[in-house]
């Protein structure tokens, strides 16, 4: 079964609906785009048993020759680190379709040809083995995210729109100079694989961790490029801030794994301390900023920012807690964060306001609702039970071997958060309601409901068990590290030296905490 091109299927099938819905009246697109997603996401479901576990190579790869010269190839494949991700963007875009259905008026066979456009494009950049492959799929997401915000936000969608154009394509650049370098220098070849085992200077590790840092670092959006997120989520519609929060933000730190760390281990080192210092700062200075907003999807906009400082505090750890932690907290993000926009957009079709102010007092007409609201926000808080609580837990759990200290800032984030939601929960939930919008609090009907009943479930799933996704990311984040499975052992190769054309091995040996850490930690 793994010689079927599943993820030629998976990545193009999108594509292909999306050339359908131009072709069909509104109403018939609405129908084709979910058909595509749910289709897309049920031929994605059997991956969940075909993947080993037990490897941490790529699997269901799939190769063509594309470009003799330079030899670019058609290179797909997965390993534990993209497949979480693939599923969560699979699973979650048939949601951004029924967010859309009432909301979107206009032009809805571009809109949902765009929707299905973006899916591919963001599906290609998790599965991608070549450079130019994944350069193609990194830059084909600007455009339809650009018309999403520009053709269907709010009043101040062009300059929401251009600042994410401007901001997201400036690091673009970067990375194309840095993809070039890497193929002048390590042999002539766009293999992601062939160059992550390849060694290069010192110094040119330096500039390319840079160059890739300007590329990832907006797009996660790491403190202090993050000015363009708040614009973009408040005017986006809907769907396009559920894209941008759950699957869009995950490409940086994606790009991090993928990229700085096995390719430049020397310069991933040497960056460590400002990396992780940037990552508390977003913690904390995202947590500060939600607690002044009263505009419900700026608070979430920068919770994300908070949120997103996790994970790339848990990658920069460089230990296997603070790694495997850091892709579930990519994956419980984009649930949480992307159930908590889709609840804006419910309340915002009824009373046409995104201020707290306008929206409070929702458990007496609106109990159904309210309670969704209540377990997303309570799961964006990190309540154990609850699917952010693990990735919050293995991440401060690497952090702590890494620094006590830097551990104690980050459990900052923690209370902040805290104090955010639950202050919105408060006006929200339990306040008195707008007299001017009360006659429009509906409770949710049917389709409202299916929609975030999945997101419920998946929160407590992966709040109580785990170890499913867990499992089948640990052998290639282990491999990632350079150590073997065992992590007994894996402390041990730690402490070895480095071994030269062995990149990853660099950064284990490297990094080895000090024994009173060790001790410490155990």
């Amino acid at each position: 079964m793994t010689s079927f091109p599943w993820l030629s299927l998976i990545v193009f099938l999108p594509l292909a609906g999306a050339l359908l819905c131009l072709l069909v009246k509104a109403e018939s697109a609405r129908w084709l785009a979910l058909g595509v997603t749910v289709a897309d996401f049920v031929l994605s479901l059997p991956l969940w048993w075909l993947f080993d576990s037990s490897t941490a190579g790529m699997q269901f790869v799939e190769r063509a020759s594309w470009i003799s010269s330079p030899p670019v190839q058609y290179s797909l494949g997965l390993d534990g680190i993209s497949f979480p991700l693939v599923l969560m963007t699979t699973f979650l875009m048939p949601f951004c379709v029924t967010v859309s259905w009432t909301a979107i008026e206009k032009r809805v066979q571009l809109f949902m040809s765009m929707l299905l456009v973006m899916e591919t494009a963001m599906l290609g950049v998790f599965v991608a083995l070549d450079f130019v492959l994944f350069y193609v799929f990194w830059e084909a997401m600007l455009i339809p995210m650009y018309l999403l915000i520009g053709v269907w936000g709010g009043p101040n969608r062009l300059y929401a729109a251009i600042k994410f154009f401007l901001y997201t394509l400036a690091g673009s650049v970067l990375l194309l100079v840095a993809i070039l370098a890497l193929y002048f220098q390590g042999g002539h070849t766009f293999d992601i694989l062939a160059l992550s085992r390849g060694t290069y200077s010192a110094s040119l590790q330096m500039w390319l961790f840079l160059a890739f840092f300007a590329a990832f670092a907006v797009k996660v959006p790491m403190f202090p490029f993050h000015t363009w997120l708040p614009d973009a989520h408040v005017e986006a519609p809907t769907a396009g801030s559920v894209i941008l929060a759950s699957v869009l933000l995950k490409m940086g730190t994606y790009g991090f794994l993928r990229f700085t760390l096995p390719m430049l281990p020397d310069a991933t080192v040497s960056f460590t301390k400002p990396m992780i210092a940037l990552s508390i700062i977003a913690i904390i200075y995202g947590a500060y900023m939600a607690l002044a907003q009263t505009d419900i999807k700026k608070l979430i906009a920068y919770s994300s920012v908070s949120h997103m400082g996790f994970v790339t505090l848990g990658i920069f750890v460089l230990n296997i807690q603070g790694i495997e932690g850091a892709v579930m907290q990519m994956v419980n993000h984009g649930i949480t964060t992307g159930g908590l926009f889709l609840c804006v957009g419910f309340i915002y079709e009824r009373t046409h306001s995104r201020q707290i102010q306008d929206n409070t007092g929702l458990a007496g007409p609106m109990p159904r609702y309210a309670l969704f609201l209540m377990i997303f926000a309570l799961s964006s808080l990190g309540l154990p039970g609850t699917n952010s609580f693990v990735g919050e837990f293995l991440v401060l759990a690497g952090t702590f071997v890494w620094s006590q200290f830097a551990t104690a800032l980050a459990a900052l984030g923690v209370i902040l958060a805290a104090a955010y939601i639950l202050w919105l929960m408060q006006r929200v939930v339990f306040g008195t309601p707008s007299a001017a919008h009360r006659a429009h609090l509906l409770d949710l009907n049917a389709r409202e409901t299916a929609t975030l009943v999945p997101l419920i479930v998946l929160v407590f799933a992966l709040g109580i068990f785990p170890n499913p996704l867990l499992s089948r990311m640990h052998a290639s984040v282990t491999h990632l590290l350079g150590g073997p499975k065992n992590p007994t052992a894996a402390v041990e190769q730690q402490q070895a030296p480095v071994t030269a054309g062995k990149p990853t091995a660099a950064i284990a040996a490297i990094l080895s905490p000090s024994s009173s850490e060790q001790a410490a930690a155990r």
